[in-house]
């Protein structure tokens, strides 16, 4: 094992929310100060950097992952094969091919899908061209990353582009014993589909955080034999809210007589529809056909600019239809035909549902973490901790349960 040094480590778990751990001893023993804390509006693509720089959408420049912007788009030239009938170019093998494009050529990073039809595709940007869980990774501001790099912290991340949850755990393991590294970011995605397809059975869900408690609980005893005052913090980026609803908000729109891109453009995502206006007309005509539908609603300028989404180039939609929680779009961009899940995330952050998650064995010297976007200063007094900069340990740190 390597020499003793101070340890800390942040599991996040995605899309694990408050509703799912109340009334739960899920990992009490290591981390016992928990509490719920607000998520984002939107989906992961904008949490996730909220919680590594502890700065809204807005700022990261990082919410969903498509964006308007016509006169860069790397798809520029997808308006050359416009010509082929809808059936060609929007196929499904078609798709594949300008992902696997867009991946190995564009410098569109291993996350980039081909979401909209092709036909759509050059009006349109990828948000997520680096890898996030890196230095650099966020486009406008500094992520813990950047800390840990200025602080000269060896740490290691580990995400979905490399490994499963599995063998994320694993390896984890491996590197506290067998590396210097002090600082570990452990994100463990596929809770996020397991909730998709099973959030309302209670005896898996039971079975789903055992697993999750027994990995997470050896990677905490390798620490604390190395560092008997180790830090370990649990979070999400968002919850699961239980689907009851359908609605074809493209059947409605199909219904009028505008058409994409002639006279609008708009990207489909589970919960929420974002649109740009050529003209006058279809924008009445879209606004109030919506407008008279009792599932969502539209934001406002108000809301959007209090939860921290309004960019002042519109690049990620003029206007912004969301459903209210419960309710899931029966045909988006992104996902397949047939997807009927039992839960979703991405409604309102103030539905109870989308509440995220901190559980942690140290008490953040700030004040109390009720945003994602405290997370990030709660991470940084670890990263202190790890440094040197902050050596002494807090009263608050628990050590491994008898």
């Amino acid at each position: 094992m390597s020499l003793k040094r101070p340890i800390s480590i942040v599991v996040l778990i995605d899309a694990l929310g408050w509703t799912y751990l109340e009334g739960r001893s899920f990992l009490s023993g290591f981390v016992p100060h928990r509490n719920p804390v607000r998520t984002i509006l939107g989906f992961s693509s904008g949490a996730i950097p909220t919680i590594l720089t502890g700065q809204p959408p807005v700022v990261t420049k990082h919410w969903n992952l498509l964006y308007y912007d016509p006169q860069s788009s790397p798809f520029r030239w997808t308006r050359s094969i416009g010509f082929l009938p809808e059936l060609v170019l929007d196929h499904r093998i078609t798709r594949r091919a300008i992902t696997e494009l867009g991946r190995r050529f564009l410098g569109m990073g291993p996350s980039f899908e081909c979401c909209v039809s092709p036909r759509l595709l050059s009006w349109f940007d990828w948000a997520e061209k680096r890898n996030i869980y890196s230095e650099k990774g966020i486009s406008g501001a500094p992520s813990i990353f950047d800390d840990l790099f200025a602080h000269q912290v060896p740490y290691r991340a580990y995400s979905y582009h490399d490994l499963s949850d599995a063998k994320i755990i694993l390896r984890a393991n491996a590197d506290l014993k067998d590396t210097d590294a002090r600082f570990f970011f452990v994100y463990l995605s596929e809770m996020d589909m397991f909730l998709h397809l099973h959030c309302d059975e209670q005896g898996e869900v039971t079975r789903k955080l055992r697993w999750y408690a027994d990995g997470i609980s050896k990677l905490f005893e390798t620490a604390y034999a190395i560092d008997s005052g180790a830090r370990l913090t649990v979070i999400s980026d968002h919850g699961m809210a239980p689907v009851r609803n359908h609605y074809d908000l493209l059947g409605l729109l199909e219904g009028l007589s505008f058409r994409m891109p002639e006279d609008y453009l708009a990207v489909f995502d589970s919960t929420m529809a974002r649109f740009w206006f050529f003209n006058d007309r279809a924008r009445r005509a879209v606004v109030e056909k919506l407008s008279n539908i009792t599932c969502g609603s539209w934001l406002s300028e108000n809301e959007l600019m209090r939860e921290g989404v309004l960019f002042a180039d519109r690049r990620f939609g003029e206007a912004i239809f969301l459903l209210n929680p419960g309710w899931l779009l029966s045909r988006s961009d992104f996902n397949g035909a047939g997807w009927m899940p039992k839960g979703m995330h991405g409604y309102h952050p103030d539905d109870r549902h989308s509440d995220a998650i901190l559980l942690t064995n140290y008490v953040s010297r700030s004040e109390n973490v009720r945003t994602i976007a405290g997370i990030h200063g709660h991470m940084s007094e670890a990263i202190r901790y790890v440094s040197g900069s902050s050596a002494e340990p807090l009263n608050s740190v628990f050590g491994v349960p008898a």
